[in-house]
């Protein structure tokens, strides 16, 4: 390092040494939040209402008792968790297969909603649920009939997402 560099670098006063100025800046915006307002929901007697763009946990979207999924794989394959298992079965019905076991490990599912974007026939949606327990890790895993949603709940989910794609 020659003496120019030495020369041009800022001399510091003793204050900016010891950092007493940051410091008194970090004090004085601590001190503002302290006296704040602060705002907390009293949680089982006051409940959250999400918005339709909120992503809860996955669910299959049945269409007059019948569920809307043909059983692509499309879903599992794009999950990067891998939380979705899929067995595709053949149907007599128009569509030609219907999921024969639809699973979702909900402890491995991280809520990313890409399951809901590749889906073709909007037959995975995230829900607005966001109350999840579970006593053991067997009951984290949820099964067809357990996902099964009738599309009059989901409406405003499949509302918001045909507007925004």
């Amino acid at each position: 390092m020659n003496n120019k560099d030495n020369t041009e670098s800022k001399k510091l006063n003793l204050s900016e040494k010891l950092y007493f100025p940051e410091i008194a800046k970090g004090m004085r915006l601590t001190f503002k939040e302290i006296f704040r307002p602060k705002f907390t929901r009293q949680y089982p007697e006051e409940r959250w209402e999400s918005t339709s763009s909120y992503r809860g946990r996955p669910v299959l979207i049945s269409e007059n008792g019948k569920e809307r999924c043909v059983a692509c794989g499309l879903c599992s394959r794009v999950c990067p968790a891998l939380a979705i298992y899929i067995e595709a079965n053949e149907t007599i019905d128009a569509k030609e297969r219907a999921p024969k076991v639809f699973q979702i490990d909900m402890l491995r599912c991280i809520y990313c909603g890409f399951c809901e974007e590749v889906c073709p026939e909007e037959a995975i949606v995230m829900s607005k649920d966001y109350e999840l327990i579970f006593q053991n890790p067997t009951d984290a895993v949820m099964t067809k009939e357990s996902l099964l949603t009738d599309i009059s709940i989901l409406s405003d989910r499949l509302e918001f997402l045909r507007n925004e794609y």
